[in-house]
C-alpha cells in the first residue's frame, strides 16, 4: 500500500500544533535563514519542541532551507542545518544543489518547488542525486503528473491549495530587478499583486490598470481521487504566511477528502501518520482568505479563468441574501467605480446593512464577506484534539498496553491489593486518559472478581505505563535519511545560465561532476542584466485571460499589434507570447 500524506504549512510552532491537531500528517516549516518565506524563520529550539509533538502521531517535519545560499554564508548553512538534524528534524526542503556539497548530516532532501521540477528528465536527475521527495511545479496537468509519477520511484508531491505565483516558481525575478529583493532568496516583493496597463506595440491601450498577473487561489480538491490514481503521494497545501485558523480550516478540509478516497481503496492506500483528528466545526475553504479559486492545469479540458483581474484581496464567499450576515462581519464589494471596496457590518435593520461608515452597494452587485464574526469567534478557540487509540489488559502481575503506532509496553503490578468489598472496575481509573495523546478502546480485566487496589496507586501505575509508551514511540520511531547519490548521473543541460541558479562554488562544483562544462551564475551574484532579460516565465497567459487567445477560432478580432507591454509606475516589461507552448516570456 502506498502511505499517503496531508502536508501542510505553518508560520510558527503554534501554527503547526495547530496543524497536527487538525490532521496533518506532515508539516513543513521555516528554518532559522535561507527559508523561501523570509519572514517566518523559527529557531532552532522551537523546531526541537515541534519535533517532540510531531512525532507522538509519527508526523513528520519538514524545514524549508529553499533559497539560494551565498559562499560567505555556506559554514552558518552547515551548522543551521547540523543543528536541525540533531532537533530531530525529518527532511529539509531545498533549492541551492550547493547542499549536496556540503559537509552535512545524512538527513533526507526533498527538492522544493523552486527547482522548477516540470520536465521528467530533469525529476529523474534530482531523485538520482539522492532526492526523498520531488515537489512538482503547480502548472503541470494530470496526464504530466502521471507519467512522471510512473517513472520515479520516489514520493511525488503535488500542491492542492493556496496561493499560485504567476512564474514557474524558481525562474522569477521581476522582483529582484524591480527592487533588488530577490524571490530565490525569501524577500519577493510579489510585483504579480501590481496593477498593470496593457498596450500594444503602437502604445494603444488594451486594457487599464487591472491586476494582470494576479492569479486566483488553487483549489484542486476536487480532483483528490485523480491526483492518486495519477500517483501523488503527498498533498501540499500553500500558506506558511497564513495564521492559524486558516491552517486549521483548509487542513481539516483536505484532511476529509483524503480520508474519503483511503476508505474507498483501503486496499491501495493508507495514512502516514497516525491518530484520529475530532474537529468540532464543518471545514470550507470560501470562509478562509481566497481571491476566488481555479484549478489552474490540472484538468486543462476544465482550466476557465486563471486571474482575479479586479482585486488581489480575499474575495471570501459569495452572500445571497442580507439574512446571512451577521453583526462584525466584514463585506466587500466593488463599487461604481469597479473598484474593490471593504466595510464592517454594524448591524441589520429592516434588511438594509448599517456599516462602520456610509458606503452605497450599486444595485445587484454580488457581495461577498471576507469576515465571518461568528465562524472567526469559533476559530479563535481550540477546534480540534488528536488522540491514539490504545489497548489495556491488567492481570494479577501487570498492566499491558498496546497502541495503534505498534508500541507494546508492560508495567509490574507492584501495588497493594485488598480483597473487594463491591464490584471493582479498574478501568474507571486506567483507561481515563483525558490529559493524554491516548484514547481508551478495548480493556481486558483479567483480576480475580475478589481484588480490590487503590485508586491512589492504580494512578501511578497508569502514569508509569503512559511514560513507558512514550518512551518505547520514542525509541522506535523511523527516520529516513539522505538517498545514495549516483555519482554517475549526467545532467543533460550543456550550458547552465544564470537561469539555473547557481550561487556558490559547491553548486557549481555540483553540476561540473554531473557533466556540465559551462556556467554561469545566478543574477543575484554575477550582477549582469542583459538587454531583454527574462524575468518571468510562466504558462499562465494574458491573450487567453482577456479571451485573445490566438489558438481560439471564436475569439474577438482586434487590431492590436504585438509585442505588447505591461506599465506600472517606472516599470515596463515586454511580453514574448509562446502560442506553441502556451506561455509567456517577460522582459525587462
Amino acid at each position: 500500500m502506498r502511505k499517503i500524506e496531508l502536508l501542510a504549512p505553518a508560520a510558527n510552532k503554534h501554527v503547526a500544533i495547530e496543524a497536527i491537531l487538525h490532521g496533518a500528517d506532515a508539516v513543513y516549516i521555516g528554518a532559522p535563514s535561507h527559508g523561501a518565506r523570509k519572514n517566518v524563520a523559527n529557531s532552532i529550539e522551537d523546531i526541537r519542541e515541534l519535533v517532540k509533538f510531531a512525532h507522538q502521531y509519527d508526523v513528520r517535519i519538514y524545514v524549508t532551507v529553499n533559497t539560494l545560499v551565498y559562499d560567505n554564508e555556506i559554514a552558518d548553512v552547515e551548522k543551521m542545518i547540523g543543528s536541525l538534524y540533531e532537533a530531530g528534524v525529518d527532511a529539509l526542503i531545498v533549492q541551492d544543489m550547493g547542499i549536496l556539497r556540503m559537509n552535512i548530516p545524512p538527513i533526507a532532501l526533498h527538492a522544493s518547488t523552486q527547482c522548477d521540477n516540470r520536465d521528467l528528465a530533469k525529476i529523474k536527475f534530482l531523485e538520482s542525486a539522492g532526492f526523498s521527495q520531488i515537489v512538482l511545479a503547480r502548472e503541470l496537468s494530470l496526464e504530466q503528473i502521471k507519467d512522471i509519477c510512473r517513472n520515479v520511484d520516489v514520493p511525488v508531491e503535488c500542491f492542492v491549495h493556496g496561493a499560485l505565483c504567476v512564474s514557474y516558481s524558481g525562474r522569477c525575478r521581476a522582483s529582484y530587478m524591480s527592487t533588488g529583493r530577490s524571490a530565490n532568496r525569501g524577500e519577493c516583493s510579489q510585483m504579480c499583486r501590481f496593477k498593470y496597463t496593457l498596450t500594444d506595440a503602437d502604445n494603444k491601450m488594451i486594457v487599464k490598470d487591472r491586476y494582470l498577473l494576479s492569479l486566483r487561489d488553487f483549489n484542486a480538491s476536487d480532483y483528490i481521487g485523480d491526483m492518486l490514481e495519477a500517483g501523488v503521494s503527498s498533498f501540499k497545501i500553500e500558506g506558511r504566511l497564513k495564521d492559524a485558523s486558516y491552517v486549521k480550516n483548509i487542513t481539516a478540509y483536505y484532511r476529509r477528502l483524503i480520508d474519503r478516497q483511503i476508505a474507498l481503496h483501503p486496499d491501495r492506500y493508507k495514512r502516514s501518520s497516525k491518530g484520529e483528528s475530532t474537529i468540532d466545526f464543518i471545514p470550507d475553504p470560501n470562509k478562509s482568505f481566497n481571491r476566488g479559486f481555479t484549478s489552474y492545469f490540472i484538468d486543462k479540458d476544465k482550466t476557465g479563468s486563471m486571474a482575479s483581474l479586479l482585486t488581489p484581496k480575499s474575495m471570501g464567499e459569495t452572500i445571497t441574501n442580507v439574512g446571512q450576515l451577521n453583526n462584525g462581519d466584514g463585506i466587500s464589494f466593488f463599487n461604481s467605480k469597479n473598484e474593490y471596496e471593504g466595510v464592517l457590518v454594524n448591524r441589520i435593520r429592516n434588511g438594509r446593512i448599517i456599516g462602520s461608515r456610509p458606503f452605497v452597494l450599486p444595485h445587484g452587485v454580488e457581495l461577498h464577506r471576507t469576515l465571518d464574526r461568528n465562524w472567526q469567534n469559533i476559530m479563535d478557540r481550540p477546534t480540534a484534539t488528536r488522540k491514539l487509540w490504545v489497548d489495556i489488559t491488567i492481570d494479577d502481575k501487570s498492566v499491558g498496553a498496546v497502541d495503534e503506532r505498534g508500541n507494546r509496553v508492560t508495567v509490574s503490578l507492584d501495588v497493594d491489593k485488598y480483597e473487594a468489598k463491591n464490584i471493582f472496575k479498574p478501568e474507571n481509573i486506567l483507561g481515563k486518559l483525558g490529559n493524554t495523546v491516548y484514547s481508551l478502546r478495548n480493556f481486558q480485566n483479567n483480576l480475580e472478581a475478589s481484588v480490590f487496589i487503590p485508586a491512589s496507586q492504580l494512578s501511578k501505575i497508569k502514569s508509569r505505563l503512559i511514560k513507558e509508551l512514550d518512551l518505547s514511540n520514542e525509541s522506535r520511531y523511523k527516520y529516513e535519511y539522505r538517498l545514495k547519490e549516483d555519482c554517475n548521473a549526467k545532467f543533460s543541460v550543456e550550458y547552465i545560465d544564470g537561469e539555473y541558479n547557481v550561487a556558490n562554488n559547491l553548486a557549481e562544483s555540483f553540476y561540473r561532476e554531473h557533466g556540465t562544462s559551462v556556467i554561469g551564475r545566478a543574477i543575484e551574484v554575477s550582477g549582469e542584466r542583459k538587454v531583454e532579460s527574462p524575468v518571468m516565465y510562466t504558462r499562465y497567459c494574458i491573450r487567453r485571460e482577456l479571451g485573445m487567445c490566438k489558438k481560439n477560432k471564436n475569439r474577438k478580432k482586434d487590431s492590436f499589434r504585438e509585442p505588447f507591454y505591461l506599465v506600472s509606475g517606472n516599470n515596463k516589461f515586454r511580453i514574448n507570447f509562446d502560442c506553441t507552448d502556451c506561455g509567456m516570456t517577460i522582459t525587462v
